[in-house]
Parts: C-alpha cells; sequence; structure tokens
C-alpha cells in the first residue's frame, strides 16, 4: 500500500502542472528575493536552506572558524537531533557512535566528504581520524530518511562534508598546544599543526593542497576492572560496580592512551567554461594509537606490585597481567576522486562522480593470557594476536537534472559501487611488535555490489507550496563469502551469492503561506544492507563470548516521517520546532546460541518519535545567542532473539539533548561559550547497564566549553580554548577527560 501510495502521488503532482505553471508566470513579476544560504545535499541540486525539504543544518566556513574544533566531528557538536560520542574522547579514532533523530550507529547514517561515500565496506563506520576542520568550506546534515536520493547507510539521515575550493591565492599555517588543567586528569600535550595553500590559476585552474598533523600524550582513561576479588593477603584496590550492578573491583589502569593522526588534501578543479568543469581529488589519512606503561594498585603484604593473582573458585580462576595490557592499533586510507559536470543540452544538466575508496591497513592488537609487559613465553599461540581489516570500494554515481513543465525539476540517475572487505588474525611473537606475525588464527572475507536508479520530481504546485517525490530502487548483492578458522573442524567455508532488491520512496511538502513562516512535511522509507563483518566475521570481545556473523542477514528498514515550522520572529530571531516518528523493522540483534556464543540476527522491531526545538537569536553581527532542545522517545517492540528486551530503550539514544551557546564576533575579537547536556545512555539493549560513574558505563552529562580569539594584524590570530570549564567527573564507557585548555596562532595570507 505504501508502495502504490507514492506512485499515485507521483503521476498526480506531475500532472498537477498546470496551476503551478500560471503560478509560477505570476511569481516572474515578484521583485526577485535575496538569496539564503544554500545546500545540496536534501536533492542533489542547489537549493535554499528554506525551500530545502527535510529538517537541514548547516555548519558554515565562518562558524567553523569561530569554534576552531579540533576534529571534524567536533564542528557537530550544537546540532540538534544529533550525537556523536567519542567513546575515548579526543583521541577516540576507531568507534565513535552516531545517533542521529533516535536511528544510533554509523552504519545507519550516511557519511559523505563532497558527495563520496566515507562508509567504510568492512564495518559501514567511517573513521574521523586524519580528517581536519581547516578543510572544511562547510557540513550539511540532513535529517530523516534518504534512501530515496541516496540507497543505503541513510536511515537516520546524511551528513556531507563539503571541502574547500579556494577562488584566490591565499596560505594558512596553523599550530598549537594544550593540556590538561591538572596534569593526568584529561589529554596531555596536545600538539596540532596545519598548513594548506590555495589558488585559482588563468581564471580555470583551482589547487587546494594541505597537511595537517596531530598527537597527544593522553592519560589513563581506560581502567582495569576485574569481576573476581583478590585473596585476602593482596590489598590497593578499590570496590566498586560494572554498569549492570555486579560487583567489580578496580585493580590498575592501562596506561596513558596516547595517539597522533596526519593527513594529506589535494584537490584541482579545471573550468573548460561556468557550466563545464572537471575536478580531481586526493586524500590520505592515518592514526595511530598505543600506550604507555600501566599501573596495578595490587600489592601483597610487604607493599610489593602484583600483576595476577587466582581466586579459590572450582575451577581456580587466574586473573592475568595480560589484563593490564591494551594493544596498539592503527589506521591508513586513501580516497581517490574524478568528478565531471556540464550542461549537455540546453538546460539538462549532468554530474559523474567516480571514486575510490582504500583502506590500506586497519589493525590492532589483542593480548592474550600469556602476555607480560616484557613480551611473551615461548607460546606465540598465548601472546597476542594482530588483527587487519583491509577494505576497497569503487563508486561510480550518474546524476542529471532538467527543468521541465516550466514549474518542475526532475533529478535523475544511477549508482553502482563495487566493494570487498577482508579479515586476517594472526598469533604475534610479541605482542608489542604488531609485524611479529607467526601462523594464521582465522580469516573472514567477502565482496558486495550494489546498482541503483533514482528519480526525483521538484514540483512547484503554487507560488509558496513545492513538491518533492521520488523513488529509488536499490539492488544489493553479496558473494565471495570465506571464512577460516584455522584447526577447527568444518572449517573453511565458502557461502554462495545471495542479492535483495530495495525499494526506497519518499514525499516531501515545503509551504510559505507567510513570508516569515515556512511549514514542511515529509515521509519516507530507508534501509541499509548488512556489512562483510555482519555477515561473515566471527570475533571474541574481552567478555570473551564469540560473536559470530551471519551469511542469511537481510537489509534493516525504517518508514519515517516528520512535520515541522520554522518562524521568524523579530529582527534577526528565529524560533522552529519539528515532530518526527521512526518505525524500525529487521534490526539486527546478537541471538545467545549458548553460554559461549551469540549470532547476528534479523528479529527486531523498534520505534522512536521527539521533538526538536530551536530559538536563535542574532544582534546585528556581533552577538549570537542560540539554543535547541531534542527530546527523542525510543522503545524496542520486538525481539525473539532477546524478548526482555521488548518495551527498553535503544541503544546510545538519550531521552533528552539540549545544547546553548552564545557567539560574539566584534573589532577582532571573538569568543564562544557553548554548554551541552546529554541525558544517559544504554550499551545493553535490554537497559541492564543502569549504574553511572563506574567504568564501562554511558553517563549523563553537562559540560561547557569556551574560547576566546583575538585578530593582532590583519594575517595573525591567536586563540585559547577550555574544554569541560566545569572539570565534570563522568564516564563514556572510558573515563571521560577533565579540564584541559589549548592555544594556538593561525596565519593567513
Amino acid at each position: 500500500m505504501f508502495y502504490f501510495l507514492s506512485f499515485l502521488l507521483f503521476f498526480l503532482l506531475c500532472f498537477f502542472n498546470q496551476v503551478g505553471a500560471q503560478e509560477k508566470s505570476k511569481q516572474a513579476d515578484l521583485e526577485e528575493a535575496s538569496l539564503g544560504e544554500i545546500v545540496v545535499t536534501a536533492t542533489r541540486t542547489e537549493k535554499e536552506v528554506e525551500s530545502a525539504p527535510g529538517s537541514i543544518s548547516v555548519v558554515n566556513k565562518d562558524r567553523i572558524e569561530l569554534k576552531a574544533p579540533k576534529t571534524i566531528d567536533q564542528a557537530l557538536n550544537d546540532i540538534p537531533g544529533l550525537l556523536v560520542e567519542r567513546l575515548r574522547g579526543i583521541m577516540e579514532t576507531r568507534l565513535s557512535p552516531i545517533t542521529l533523530r533516535g536511528i544510533a550507529g554509523q552504519q545507519r547514517v550516511l557519511m559523505l566528504r563532497d558527495g563520496i561515500v566515507l562508509n567504510d565496506p568492512t564495518t559501514a563506520h567511517a573513521r574521523f581520524g586524519g580528517f581536519y576542520p581547516e578543510d572544511l568550506d562547510r557540513v550539511e546534515i540532513v535529517k530523516g530518511p534518504f534512501s530515496s536520493l541516496y540507497g543505503g547507510y541513510a536511515m537516520g539521515g546524511v551528513i556531507n562534508f563539503i571541502t574547500k575550493m579556494p577562488e584566490k591565492r591565499e596560505f594558512t599555517f596553523k599550530s598549537g598546544y594544550g593540556s590538561s588543567w591538572q596534569r593526568g586528569n584529561s589529554w596531555d600535550d596536545l600538539r596540532r599543526f596545519y598548513v594548506s595553500y590555495g589558488d585559482k590559476l588563468w581564471d580555470s585552474l583551482s589547487i587546494f593542497v594541505s597537511y595537517g598533523f596531530q598527537g597527544i600524550n593522553g592519560f589513563p582513561m581506560e581502567l582495569n576492572v576485574s569481576r573476581f576479588k583478590p585473596p585476602a593477603n593482596i590489598v590497593g584496590y578499590e570496590n566498586t560496580n560494572l554498569p549492570t550492578g555486579i560487583p567489580g573491583y578496580l585493580i590498575g589502569d592501562r596506561g596513558d592512551n596516547r595517539w597522533w593522526d596526519d593527513g594529506i588534501t589535494l584537490k584541482l578543479q579545471y573550468e573548460f567554461t561556468k557550466e563545464t568543469k572537471i575536478n580531481l581529488s586526493f586524500m590520505r589519512n592515518r592514526y595511530e594509537y598505543n600506550y604507555d606503561d600501566p599501573h596495578t594498585y595490587l600489592r601483597d603484604q610487604f607493599g610489593n606490585p602484583l600483576w595476577s593473582y587466582t581466586v579459590s573458585l572450582f575451577p581456580p580462576i587466574k586473573v592475568n597481567e595480560n589484563t593490564f595490557l591494551p594493544g596498539a592499533g592503527g589506521r591508513i586510507q586513501n580516497l581517490y576522486s574524478l568528478g565531471f559536470e556540464s550542461n549537455l543540452w540546453k538546460d539538462l544538466k549532468m554530474k559523474i562522480n567516480l571514486s575510490y575508496f582504500d583502506t590500506e591497513k586497519d589493525w590492532y592488537v589483542t593480548t592474550l593470557e600469556g602476555a607480560t609487559r616484557f613480551g611473551c613465553g615461548s607460546d606465540p599461540t598465548k601472546c597476542g594476536t594482530v588483527t587487519n581489516t583491509p577494505a576497497e570500494a569503487y563508486m561510480i554515481d550518474l546524476q542529471f537534472s532538467l527543468p521541465i513543465f516550466a514549474n518542475q525539476i526532475l533529478t535523475f540517475g544511477g549508482f553502482i559501487r563495487q566493494e570487498k572487505g577482508s579479515t586476517k588474525e594472526e598469533y604475534l611473537k610479541d605482542w608489542r611488535d604488531e609485524n611479529s606475525t607467526t601462523s594464521l588464527s582465522q580469516e573472514f572475507s567477502g565482496k558486495g555490489r550494489t546498482f541503483a536508479l533514482f528519480i526525483q520530481d521538484e514540483i512547484m504546485l503554487l507560488n509558496n507550496l513545492t513538491a518533492y517525490v521520488g523513488f529509488r530502487q536499490d539492488w544489493w548483492k553479496t558473494y565471495d563469502g570465506y571464512i577460516n578458522k584455522v584447526g577447527q573442524a568444518g572449517y573453511p567455508i565458502s557461502y554462495a551469492k545471495r542479492s535483495v532488491a530495495s525499494f526506497s520512496p519518499k514525499f516531501a511538502l515545503v509551504y510559505k503561506p507567510l513570508k516569515d513562516t515556512t511549514l514542511r512535511t515529509s515521509i519516507g522509507k530507508a534501509f541499509r544492507p548488512p556489512t562483510i563483518l555482519e555477515l561473515y566475521r566471527d570475533f571474541i570481545p574481552p567478555d570473551r563470548i564469540t560473536r559470530m556473523g551471519n551469511p542469511g542477514l537481510e537489509p534493516e528498514t525504517v518508514i519515517s516521517w516528520d512535520l515541522g515550522i520554522e518562524q521568524k520572529l523579530w529582527n534577526g530571531s528565529k524560533i522552529s520546532l519539528t515532530y518526527f516518528e521512526n518505525y524500525l523493522k529487521d534490526l539486527i540483534y546478537y541471538r545467545d546460541l549458548d553460554l559461549l556464543r551469540k549470532q547476528l540476527v534479523n528479529v527486531g522491531k523498534a520505534e522512536s518519535r521527539g521533538v526538536e526545538f530551536e530559538f536563535e537569536q542574532r544582534v546585528e553581527k556581533w552577538l549570537r545567542l542560540f539554543t535547541n532542545i531534542t527530546y527523542t522517545y525510543s522503545e524496542i517492540k520486538e525481539n525473539d532473539a532477546n524478548p526482555k528486551t521488548i518495551g527498553c530503550r535503544l541503544t546510545y539514544t538519550p531521552l533528552l539533548t539540549v545544547n546553548s551557546g552564545v557567539e560574539i564576533e566584534t573589532s577582532g575579537f571573538s569568543a564562544t561559550l557553548l554548554s551541552r547536556y546529554v541525558s544517559k545512555r544504554y550499551l545493553n539493549d535490554d537497559n541492564s547497564d543502569k549504574i553511572n560513574n563506574v567504568f564501562g558505563s554511558l553517563d549523563p552529562y553537562f559540560v561547557v566549553d569556551g574560547r576566546i580569539a583575538y585578530q593582532i594584524t590583519k594575517s595573525a590570530k591567536i586563540g585559547f580554548s577550555v574544554d569541560n570549564i566545569l572539570n565534570r567527573k563522568y564516564f563514556t564507557w572510558h573515563k571521560a577527560a577533565g579540564r584541559s585548555w589549548f592555544a594556538d596562532l593561525t596565519l593567513k595570507f
């Protein structure tokens, strides 16, 4: 029925063009309104924010420079309905959960850079390490289901990081240093360096090149909490709890979490004419994290430090030294893209993007029971493993846009993505050296292919009423699935190819009954296919319970609708209110096979609904006050894999977030003050992790960050920022960073 209504609306609106054409002729007689901010992500064509369908947030270049974020995701930390969490704080590079309107997980949010997909083929995550906010021209956040234009992953919405291309010669140099207010309480010794050059040559060739580096010494944020109480003759530990309320014992920490990343960007653009241009870009980013010496809090009766102990149970339980020893990890990623756009015939515009996503190396070390601070024993199968997950994806995105019937814009095209990923786990002679590999432990691999066709019709029904109707058909296939667990009976296993088709319609209306009033509503369906990791890979986390993939997984889907109003009140003031609902189906959950194994299955249904409220007041050009509140109620409605989760809230989804801020720019001086409140989130589907202020919990928190800067000359600016001004103590799985400061110098010529 939903598909039938979508098609019916599409054809009815097409025949409505006569009335719209008459209204458009009246509009031609009106005075031309000044252009507002332009976005491209919502419709794939340039569109004013006020006229675009859906709820859209834009962080432009001026705001990025004013906030001076240290990472690209920090540019998004005051957007309503959006929560990006770095579980290790600023040094997090692997696991940064994103929640957008109650839909959690990077695999359910499409991440783009200049329209190129950043979601990794293996995990569908986008790694933020090595991306520099100084490269950005703006960030566009489009909320709601957008598979009708973009296909898989766009369940919660689309985040498009758009990089700059200078119109004139410019040189930028930026450097800074910062540390914790009280050493060891937050990240220490943050060093940042960035340099870029841009120019436009011969009025036709534009070039932009940049390089950035940052590194940090970190602090002991990763605690060692054991479920087993040390014997009576051991002292120094602290009684605590696990997030589920089970008693735990704090026996040490795993040392300062150190990290560095760097990135290089190269962009070229050649304009044959104003309408015809070609662009080429290359980005390479790297990161690596490791740890310094761990700390044990345990002491024997003589005061000597202890790194292991045995608990008198049946059978006896030994807590080994390796629990104090986290392994290192890193990633090297390249992104190549080639784009061409032109007017082919009269008003027919074409854009084509070719891209190649290449993860050369994505590795991490896991220590095993034989690991010690000084290396390992003679058995390499008990020392440690290194897991490496290279991946690659080829993408072709072809788009056409054509005005028709004097009141419509038709956007249509096709998409092809070919991807593959593999995971190889090998034993190590020495867990401290990821290159000391010996024999293969296990291996997983798989490939995927997506072919899609899409169409969207933008129809001006009246002078102040525009409809958007579109749909996309995706054909997704997985093949060459392979699992090999060395030494286990029944392996290796190869899996047959499998394909699924997904239809994604969407309908939206934008209505401006008054000059300063905009009403929007939309409804659509979106999906995301299972990842190669979910299909074919098994892994064993610290709890030692094997998580198994499932080659038979089907795509997840969501049907969402929203209704919103934006109203300009008095000079420089505006307010907006949006209500949304999401109905998720075929969610992928782990099902218990036995006490030691879990497997992913499609069993879940869930709903989320909420309200986004925004208020902004500008006082001329020098002062901006803003606040936004997002309330999201989420609930698991069905889960055959774990029925006790029914009625529980979705993971990583806060009930309430509040962002408020002040921005000042006047006479070379600028200042920002931002406060953020995030309510309790859960890691467990059954919401059993209710205990706060313990290692492994996702605590509610309220933090305030501030920055001041001064333009000392035309070319030089100095800045000083303080994060977590109130020095709030909380956990986002790991211990969150306390108060820290950072000073920077920027030179622009």
